[in-house]
């Protein structure tokens, strides 16, 4: 059989209805980790995902979280051959809450629906249609070729969505059993446009940082104290405009990164596609020397998320005791994450605002990572996707979002390949989100290609040697 043959078994399988079938059932399955109540569905899911897995011929298992309380993960193998390379598929089967009675024309979220180039259901964008297009194209590799020509660890985590809870410790305590790979080669987040392939090769990190301005307790009145009092609102306020200027570019000097010459190179020429749904990218905000696409996905940028002081829904005429501003920074490969905050703080402390206090969140964060793009992992699969689509993918060399990447950086020690099946307009973590039927039929095809050609032992580039 040959690599075309495992692509159109691939394209079939979403011709014929299997792979809506198959989402349908896994999207009717509420596993939303947001909900404590959802234990038995979480269970339900990796049951589901498991069974797959056993045809595929792989081993499975159910692992306890290593923190307590946290949910379940799913580990699985198939061992072909001890001189082939070992590859680590990643996935996560938990969803953020429902919304139930938010969605458009009276849709569930637990209920795929087409509508036109729409597949609507909770999950269907992120993640549980990325990896069950993975499923299928390893499927459709062994119905084809009889074997993968690869060695396969399978990892499934059912707590993406509140942080990862455990995927630190159970990365650590398996890096030399069932973690041990050599790279990692999985599905997430948005292609930079519907209608083109993308590879990224890391995540931009996230630090979730309250500032707070705490004054005095409770509010007193205007009238009488209006030009008496301090306003922490206003005090927080000014502290915040040191931090950007006026159209968001950085001032903290160490929140600054370099732009490596290759990062820069691969992101040349790239528009950011937001899709019929998206928003209008705001073309002067941001760092003013680098272009879109490098404002994304190379660089960093810092965020109010929220700001709160006195009663929003129901002012009264006081000047409030306190005020707190829910902030955040998504940051790249060359930002010292054990400096976020002293940066920030000594940057404050400069500006006369020592008085706002700095409280890093407990949870939440992830660190940045990057595969270099010159890394011949990159090339081997871009030329894969281009083989198969006649187009050249783009080339990210991280997503503006954060993903648990840098575990498998840093701890697993893997180069990472990551190949998106989803859109920016696809309504992830929102009502109505959905998957593009057409860019699933492509992925099919897409990961069977990327699959066949692992398991060929010419071309594929050299076994890489993990770090120790």
């Amino acid at each position: 059989m040959s690599r075309a043959a495992a692509i159109e078994r691939a394209t079939a399988y979403f011709d014929d209805g299997r792979f809506a079938a198959d989402l349908a059932r896994r999207v009717a399955i509420p596993s939303t980790c947001q909900e404590p109540d959802r234990g038995a569905a979480i269970r339900a899911y990796l049951d589901e995902i498991a069974a797959a897995l056993r045809a595929l011929g792989c081993t499975a298992r159910v692992l306890d979280n290593p923190s307590a309380g946290g949910p379940p993960f799913l580990l699985a193998e198939r061992i072909e051959d001890d001189r082939a390379p070992t590859v680590l598929t990643y996935a996560h089967g938990d969803t953020i809450r429902g919304q139930d009675g938010a969605w458009s024309a009276g849709r569930s979220p637990w209920r795929l629906e087409m509508a036109g180039a729409r597949l609507y259901g909770r999950g269907t964008a992120d993640n549980k249609g990325q990896h069950t297009i993975n499923l299928a194209a390893l499927a459709a590799v062994v119905a084809a070729r009889g074997r993968l020509g690869f060695n396969l660890r399978i990892l499934f985590e059912m707590g993406e969505e509140v942080g990862s809870t455990g995927l630190a410790e159970l990365c650590a305590a398996h890096r030399d059993g069932l973690l041990r790979a050599e790279i990692l080669i999985a599905s997430d987040g948005p292609r930079i446009a519907p209608g083109r392939p993308t590879l990224f090769l890391g995540a931009r990190g996230g630090k979730m940082i309250d500032l707070v301005v705490d004054l005095r307790p409770g509010g007193h009145h205007s009238g009488n104290w209006g030009g008496l009092l301090a306003n922490p609102v206003i005090i927080l306020a000014q502290a915040i405009a040191t931090i950007t200027d006026a159209r968001g570019a950085i001032r903290v000097p160490e929140w600054r990164p370099s732009l490596p010459e290759s990062v820069r190179r691969v992101l040349a020429g790239l528009t950011i596609d937001p899709g019929e749904t998206g928003p209008a990218i705001d073309a002067d905000w941001g760092e003013p020397a680098l272009v879109p696409a490098e404002r994304v996905y190379a660089w960093n940028s810092f965020e109010v998320l929220a700001f709160t002081a006195g009663d929003p829904a129901a002012p009264v005429n006081a000047i409030p005791g306190s005020a707190r501003a829910h902030c955040q920074l998504r940051y790249v490969v060359g930002t010292d994450p054990a400096d976020i905050i002293p940066a920030l703080r000594r940057h404050l402390d400069r500006h006369g605002f020592a008085m706002v206090a700095l409280r890093p969140w407990t949870h939440g964060d992830f660190r940045a990572s990057r595969l270099d793009p010159d890394d011949p992992w990159v090339g081997w699969a871009a030329g894969s996707i281009e083989r198969t689509t006649g187009m050249a993918p783009a080339i990210l060399p991280n997503i503006g979002g954060s993903l648990p990447n840098d575990l498998f950086v840093e701890t697993l020690g893997l180069k990472t390949i990551w190949v998106p099946h989803s859109y920016a307009g696809c309504s992830q973590h929102a009502p109505d989100e959905h998957l593009l039927a057409p860019v699933a039929r492509e992925a099919l095809a897409i990961m069977a290609g990327l699959f066949w050609d692992l398991g060929e032992a010419d071309g594929r580039p050299p076994r890489a040697r993990r770090p120790q």
